[in-house]
């Protein structure tokens, strides 16, 4: 009697030992599931737990205490991103007036009589001066593309079409500057869910892009799968400045007044877009690809 009231017992403490661990697995699972909605969305619900586990209700409270000081610090980023952004955009804006009376009498004097000496140095005067206008420029470009605040106006864009649109519109700057393009696209029309002038200014960041550090030729490629790709010579450059040139304000010192946003802001528009932009560096090729997958 006495071996199986033992099994009975030992039974017992079994079941209640599996069906405790049963329970602490669910409160761990439900903890997990909790966590990665909490992490994933703007939400300041904590973790609730319906289980009296010891164990389990503590690391909630850990983890809830972890939670509020995360949303702590992302709030405290975010104004501290779009305080910067807003200072930016009034900054670039202080900056127009001053810069377009100053380059308006560098204009004015270019037409007096001068010495030798005295034009070069309003020459250079103006040249800094446009830099400056052009920086003012594409600061405040960079802050609206990267504000993110408006959704982009998607519509139904032929890639065929936009990419001949761009080049012929730089056709004569990059005959000019020494650039003989060469543009291949595809039979079939590509269409994909874009937004139209954001798709201009990207394509246009792109060519002026090569137009500053191109060794003489440009390629570019659409695919039928929505790739695009700007290739050309570019020996001045190499592997860790290319790794370097989607940076905001980076600069190589041969671009000729380069900001060092224009691909910035190229890769802010393509990824609000649903698109991915890269740049590879091979035998003295830079190549630069942006791709828009059917999806979108």
């Amino acid at each position: 009697m006495l071996p199986w009231l033992l099994c009975v017992v030992l039974l017992m403490i079994a079941l209640a030992s599996f069906a405790r661990l049963r329970l602490l697995q669910n409160s761990l699972d439900d903890i997990g599931r909790q966590l990665g909605e909490r992490l994933s969305s703007d939400t300041n619900n904590p973790i609730f737990l319906s289980s009296r586990d010891p164990h389990a209700l503590k690391l909630a409270a850990e983890l809830n205490v972890q939670l509020k000081e995360l949303r702590r610090q992302r709030q405290q980023y975010e104004n501290g991103d779009r305080e910067l952004k807003e200072a930016v955009t009034n900054v670039s804006h202080d900056l127009r007036t001053p810069l377009t009376a100053i380059c308006g009498y560098l204009e004015l004097l270019g037409k007096g009589d001068k010495t030798p000496d005295q034009a070069r140095y309003l020459a250079l005067i103006a040249d800094r001066a446009e830099a400056m206008r052009q920086l003012t420029e594409e600061l405040l470009r960079y802050s609206v593309a990267a504000g993110g605040e408006e959704e982009p106006a998607l519509e139904p864009v032929d890639l065929n079409a936009a990419v001949e649109e761009a080049v012929a519109s730089f056709y004569g700057a990059l005959v000019e500057g020494g650039v003989t393009p060469r543009v291949s696209l595809p039979e079939e029309r590509v269409v994909r869910n874009l937004d139209r002038a954001a798709l201009s200014r990207v394509l246009g960041n792109l060519l002026n892009n090569a137009l500053k550090y191109s060794g003489g030729d440009l390629s570019v490629v659409l695919e039928p799968d929505g790739s695009i790709t700007l290739s050309n010579a570019a020996p001045e450059l190499d592997e860790v400045q290319v790794g370097r040139l989607f940076d905001r304000f980076y600069t190589v010192e041969s671009a000729r007044r380069s900001t060092g946003l224009g691909l910035s802001i190229a890769r802010s528009l393509t990824e609000r877009m649903g698109g991915t932009i890269t740049a590879r560096y091979e035998e003295g090729r830079l190549s630069v690809e942006f791709h828009f997958p059917a999806h979108i």
